[in-house]
């Protein structure tokens, strides 16, 4: 059986809407995927060390405050520093299509906006993952 791709996913700020985060955690278990939520009012930090401590493939971030533009670039920072740059970072909220293009211009792999299909999003993640070349054999 191959080894299944792990998710963290997460909610920084102080936006307090979880509702789209839980339905996507909820799509990519019955997916097979390892799923870990850390909750709300992550700090990148916060969001970067438990990456780390669970050896994720990948984190994708829920962001509908705004905070975007910070919020995203200290996260990949912070994985670059950390030595962590094989993780995929992606995530989704009400983002500009300007500000979209400078966020995967910085390191982010995909942004997903209002719309998007739970599946449209799992299958971008096993594609960015087995790109990486993490695990050898994606589901």
């Amino acid at each position: 059986m191959a080894e299944k791709i792990r998710v963290l996913l997460a909610k920084p700020g102080l936006d307090g809407h979880d509702r789209g985060v839980r339905v996507i955690a909820a799509a990519f278990r019955d997916a097979g995927f390892e799923v870990i939520y850390t909750g709300l009012r992550q700090t990148p930090e916060m969001i970067v060390s438990a990456a780390i401590q669970e050896d994720v493939d990948a984190i994708g971030v829920s962001i509908l405050s705004g905070a975007h533009m910070t919020l995203f670039p200290a996260i990949r920072k912070l994985l670059d520093e950390r030595q962590a740059d094989d993780i995929v970072l992606f995530g989704g909220g009400i983002i500009p299509d300007e500000d979209i293009a400078a966020l995967e211009k910085r390191g982010v792999a995909r942004l997903f906006t209002p719309g998007a299909t739970t599946e449209e999003t799992i299958a971008f993640v096993r594609e960015a993952v087995s790109k990486r070349g993490k695990k050898e054999d994606i589901m």
